[in-house]
């Protein structure tokens, strides 16, 4: 099979609303399918023509290799609030070669009002290879099932060429406004190509006379951890250079827009043992001085929260950590004039003498910053063991932090102070009791799930939906948010190749380099919005229980079973939950 190759093969091409300096990036041409074509399907080509298309499911993948069986749908139409960001899907398929295919969105317009065509994109998907994924998955694996590749990547680009007998799905998003008048607005998004016309796909927009409130209000803790190292990397950039800062914001902007709420910093030198491509690199310097004293060089960890709350993400700080996942801390000594790195274990007597002055300075320089209130010392999924000499030597010198985790061990009952507590999903052993608990404390409650499970989750080989599932589950079992390894974190060419050494394709990240989006993303911030209208509406018919009655009883039914049943027809109970959603929207 010839390999799928983008319209241009300069090194370099414009990427339209970045923010990065050189306003550029690169190219790449997409890994051969590697899995072979069957003779049924290339009969099936042989009947397809130049250029078409037809509206699919946002919900699924498709192969770029097999003619798309979906139901032809003369006109695609979506729902939304004002304020909200909704998606749509269509499939480019061709029998021969297209060269210089465009999409343009045309202005939204009902009998009333026009919306600017500005408020739409359609973008191209980009296609990865991953494992195919199955029950078997588990952590410390890397990839062992069969390899598949799969379409995740919402590409920057404006044009694009397709080979013959491939499809290419493009994915169409509509920020609708917050001060749109309701009612249905008719669109199309008009596909051209050299030497094959174009083609108009109809789109009908229903503007409810409801208003999601802006982002910054929202109030579901999405807590994606960042890797800011990795994007130096990725674009080619000196570290912690001003450059480098002016991609972060870049990169980062997308996830202050979903919602996110906490800061991902780091007290030492890679606090999760070096177990991805990419080092977390220093953000503060510890420096051993030859009078024996400490000092530290807090540069770098100052800049980043300050870049990350100019973005609107200011809500906590969470500092990884006291008992990294290797116990190593690396520091720089003065008179040898080098760096270092000791194991240093919860249960060593080095712990206590290296973290008591750091944590006494650390409280320090926090309070000055004004900082102190919002910030955690953070843990990955230690055990009890080691939290309670953590928690020990906090009480002693920095009782005012606090304390935030990823759960797997049901912590939270042993340490009742715990601000900021994820519990395992697949655990599931928070109850309902001990959230409203927390609730009352002023903790955050969430929930994450991992490489170690096969379903729901957000891999690359998994259905778009099961992302918004994921928050689907945090409204129905009450959880505050949801959090997940990791936002950034990636392998060495993600474009190319989602697999990893350790982990499932694409667990470690939802957004590629360039800033530019997963479908997975695009579909965990769909259920960060359904989160957000549920708690609007819940506070809206406060004194109206009736109303919201069908979908709190589908709410109920939902919590009751276990979320990683397969046999359960989760989707379906999604869909229903949206459609119940929508219903008391439109007629309310």
């Amino acid at each position: 099979m010839k390999r799928n190759i983008p319209f241009c093969l300069m090194s370099l091409l414009m990427m339209a609303g970045c923010a990065v300096e050189s306003d550029r990036f690169v190219t790449f041409t997409e890994a051969d399918d590697p899995v072979a074509v069957s003779e049924r399907s290339m009969a099936a080509w042989d009947e397809v023509g130049r250029l078409e298309a037809v509206w699919a499911s946002a919900d699924s993948l498709y192969s770029r290799s097999e003619v798309p069986v979906v139901a032809p749908v003369a006109v695609n139409r979506l729902s939304g609030w004002k304020g909200e960001r909704v998606s749509a899907q269509f499939l480019l398929y061709s029998g021969s070669g297209v060269e210089g295919i465009r999409c343009e969105v045309r202005d939204f317009k009902s009998p009333s009002a026009v919306m600017p065509s500005d408020i739409a994109q359609a973008r191209f998907v980009r296609y990865t290879l991953a494992d195919k994924g199955g029950k078997d998955c588990r952590c410390n694996r890397g990839p062992v099932n069969e390899t598949i590749l799969v379409p995740d990547m919402i590409d920057s680009l404006k044009v694009f060429n397709m080979e013959e007998r491939t499809v290419r799905p493009v994915w169409v998003t509509v920020r609708i406004p917050q001060d749109a008048q309701p009612g249905v607005y008719k669109t199309e998004v008009v596909v051209k190509a050299k030497g094959a016309g174009k083609i108009s796909m109809p789109l009908e927009l229903e503007v409810l006379d409801q208003v999601l409130p802006d982002y910054k209000d929202w109030t579901f803790h999405l807590d994606l951890w960042q890797h800011p190292s990795a994007i130096a990397r990725a674009l080619n950039l000196e570290l912690w250079s001003d450059e480098h800062f002016e991609a972060i914001k870049q990169h980062m902007r997308p996830l202050a827009e979903a919602g996110q709420k906490v800061i991902t910093t780091t007290l030492n030198r890679d606090p999760w043992g070096y177990q991805c491509y990419d080092d977390y690199e220093h953000m503060i310097i510890w420096t051993s001085k030859q009078d024996g004293t400490w000092s530290y060089d807090y540069t770098v960890f100052d800049r980043y929260v300050e870049t990350m709350m100019e973005l609107g993400i200011k809500k906590q700080i969470n500092c990884y950590s006291m008992i990294p996942w290797n116990n190593s801390l690396s520091w720089y000594v003065e008179e040898s004039n080098a760096f270092i790195s000791r194991s240093c274990p919860a249960t060593s007597e080095l712990f206590e003498q290296v973290w008591g002055p750091f944590l006494t300075d650390f409280v320090k320089h926090l309070r000055e910053k004004g900082w102190l209130e919002i910030t955690n010392i953070a843990a990955d999924e230690r055990s009890p063991e080691e939290m309670a000499v953590v928690i020990d030597v906090m009480s002693r010198y920095a009782p005012e932090l606090g304390f935030a985790m990823a759960d797997n061990h049901a912590s939270f009952r042993r340490f009742p102070n715990i601000k900021d507590c994820c519990v395992a999903q697949r655990q599931d052993y928070m109850t309902q009791e001990e959230i409203d608990e927390r609730r009352a404390k002023g903790y955050v409650t969430t929930f994450y799930v991992c490489c170690s499970t096969y379903f729901p989750n957000c891999f690359t080989y998994s259905q778009p939906w099961e992302s918004e599932l994921l928050n689907w589950h945090a409204i129905s079992k009450d959880y505050d948010g949801q959090l997940r390894w990791a936002y950034n974190s990636w392998p060495h060419r993600p474009e190319y190749d989602s697999r990893f050494r350790y982990w499932g394709s694409g667990d470690t990240y939802q957004m590629y380099p360039y800033a530019r989006p997963s479908m997975r993303f695009e579909r965990m911030r769909d259920g960060v919005e359904c989160f957000e209208k549920v708690r609007v509406l819940r506070q809206k018919y406060a004194d109206q229980p009736e109303i919201l009655k069908p979908l709190e009883d589908h709410l109920d039914k939902m919590a009751s079973l276990k979320l990683t049943d397969t046999t359960l027809p989760w989707h379906q109970m999604m869909e229903e939950a949206v459609r119940l959603l929508e219903e008391i929207s439109r007629n309310n």
